[in-house]
C-alpha cells in the first residue's frame, strides 16, 4: 500500500518513512502544500497522512481541494490540544486525526485500521438492497438515495449508514461504532464518529428524526418518523 506523508518536517518524515516501511508499506514524503496536493490526487495512493501547518497551502485546503477529486482516505496530523483542528479536519472529509507527538505504532495502527475499511469484502455478488424510512442503500453499487435524493457519501459515510441501517430500531453505541471503524474504544474528546453522524445527517437533510442521538449511548436509526419521537430505550 502507497501511503502519502505531507508534513514540513523533514526530520519526523523520514523517522516515520523508515518506521513504516518496515512495517509493509511504500511511503512517499512531501514537505510543501502544492507539490503534496499534486501527490495526493495521483490515484496510485492508497492513503494520506497530511499536516495542518505546511507552506504554500495549508492542510485544509489540500483536503477540500482533494475531496473535489479524491475519496483516498485522510488522516489529519494536529497539535495536540488543537480542539478546533480536528473538529474542521472532519468537517472538510479527513477519516480520522492523529494529535502531535505521537507513537508511530499508534499511525501504523490507525492506518490499517482506515485501509481494512476499503479493502474488498467477501459476500455474495449481489447484496441485498436495504430500504428503511425513506432511505434506500445498495451495497452492490454503493449508491445511496434519500427521499429519492441521489446523496453522494464518502466511503466512511457509506460503511456507519449501512451499519445503522442493518441495525434499524436498535442502539448502537459510540463504542462499538469506534471499534468496529477505528479499531479503538470511543473517548469523551474523540469526535470522529460523532462528526461523521453529522455529516450524514446534512446530507441525507432528514436530521434527527432519522439518526437520532441517545444520550450517553450512541446512535439509532430510526425505523419510521414515529419512532424518531418515541422515548428510546438503551440496548439491553
Amino acid at each position: 500500500m502507497h501511503i502519502l506523508l505531507v508534513d514540513d518536517d523533514a526530520e519526523l518524515c523520514s523517522l516515520l518513512k523508515e518506521f513504516l516501511t518496515r512495517e509493509g508499506f511504500t511511503v512517499q514524503c512531501e514537505h510543501e502544500g502544492h507539490r503534496g496536493l499534486a501527490a495526493a490526487v495521483d490515484p496510485g495512493v492508497g492513503l494520506v497522512v497530511l499536516d495542518v501547518m505546511l507552506p504554500g497551502i495549508d492542510g485544509f485546503e489540500i483536503l477540500r481541494r482533494l475531496r473535489q477529486q479524491s475519496q483516498a482516505p485522510v488522516i489529519m496530523l494536529t497539535a495536540r490540544g488543537e480542539d478546533v483542528d480536528r473538529i474542521v479536519g472532519l468537517e472538510l472529509g479527513a477519516d480520522d486525526y492523529l494529535a502531535k507527538p505521537f507513537n508511530p505504532r499508534e499511525l501504523a495502527a490507525r492506518i490499517r485500521a482506515i485501509l481494512r475499511r476499503y479493502e474488498p469484502r467477501p459476500g455474495p455478488p449481489q447484496a441485498a438492497r436495504i430500504e428503511v424510512n425513506g432511505v434506500a442503500l445498495d451495497p452492490g453499487t454503493r449508491q445511496v438515495a434519500s427521499n429519492g435524493r441521489r446523496v453522494e457519501l464518502t466511503t466512511f459515510e457509506f460503511d456507519i449508514l449501512e451499519m445503522l441501517m442493518r441495525a434499524a430500531g436498535r442502539v448502537l453505541s459510540r463504542d462499538a461504532l469506534m471499534e468496529n471503524f477505528y479499531n479503538r474504544k470511543a473517548t469523551p474528546f474523540d469526535r470522529s464518529i460523532d462528526m461523521h453522524i453529522s455529516h450524514l445527517r446534512k446530507k441525507l437533510d432528514r436530521g434527527d428524526d432519522l439518526i437520532k442521538t441517545i444520550r450517553g449511548v450512541g446512535y439509532q436509526f430510526c425505523r419510521t418518523p414515529e419512532e424518531a419521537i418515541a422515548e428510546a430505550r438503551p440496548p439491553e
